[in-house]
């Protein structure tokens, strides 16, 4: 789980990601994927390209946990 804190990217592409949920300050989780990722934003399971999803910098809600 993390929090959106930046999109990149033409504009175009930023206005269609805020369009789908992903605004700065959302709340996201990677559901699954590695070519495709899909997430889970606002209860609602998106697909993103891998190029995609590059561009939505996202802020990891708690620290990773090393095993």
């Amino acid at each position: 789980m993390g929090m959106v804190v930046e999109l990149k990217g033409e504009g175009t592409f930023r206005q269609r990601v805020r369009e789908l949920g992903f605004g700065e300050s959302t709340a996201v989780k990677k559901v699954s994927g590695k070519s495709t990722i899909i997430c889970q934003v606002n209860g609602t399971r998106i697909a993103l390209s891998h190029d995609a999803a590059r561009q939505i910098m996202v802020r990891p809600s708690h620290p990773p946990v090393s095993a």
